[in-house]
């Protein structure tokens, strides 16, 4: 079992890497970047993911929140940076936790947020063992919004 502090410092190696791309931003440019393009979305198509993933990933709550996303997906109406989506995402789950992690804490670390939240494979492993629907992922979603954690 992999610690926090092992992962932060992969993802912080991984990102001084003097121009070449980390094993997160490889893995994203296949999976995420087709719709997400290099994180800032496309406005009014599908929302941005730099600036913000950090701000979500910053308590437990979000980056539940955040794997179950990625391994169930989103589908509908969704609010980000005070712009409306309505989008479908679809699930990651053939990826591995690892790989899941890889990817969202390359983007996690060009937000803003310090200390960087990470996203470890043990957070994936514990959301995979319940598969929900996008319904229930709205709601994470929604319980969220009303504390003011997404965004």
């Amino acid at each position: 079992m992999r610690s926090l502090f092992a992962f932060a410092l992969i993802a912080t190696l991984a990102l001084s890497g003097c121009g070449k791309k980390s094993p997160g931003q490889k893995l994203y440019g296949p999976n995420c970047g087709i719709c997400h393009h290099g994180g800032n979305g496309l406005p009014g198509e599908v929302p941005p993911l730099v600036g913000r993933l950090d701000l979500i990933a910053r308590t437990p709550e979000g980056r539940d929140y955040l794997a179950r996303v990625m391994l169930n997906g989103l589908d509908g109406p969704i609010m980000a940076n005070g712009t409306r989506y309505n989008f479908s995402m679809p699930s990651f789950r053939r990826l591995s936790d690892e790989q899941l992690s890889l990817i969202l804490n390359w983007l996690i670390s060009r937000g803003a947020t310090q200390p960087v939240p990470v996203m470890t494979p043990e957070t994936f492993a514990s959301a995979r063992k319940q598969e929900i629907g996008s319904n229930r992922v709205h709601e994470l979603r929604k319980a969220l919004e009303s504390k003011e954690q997404i965004p």
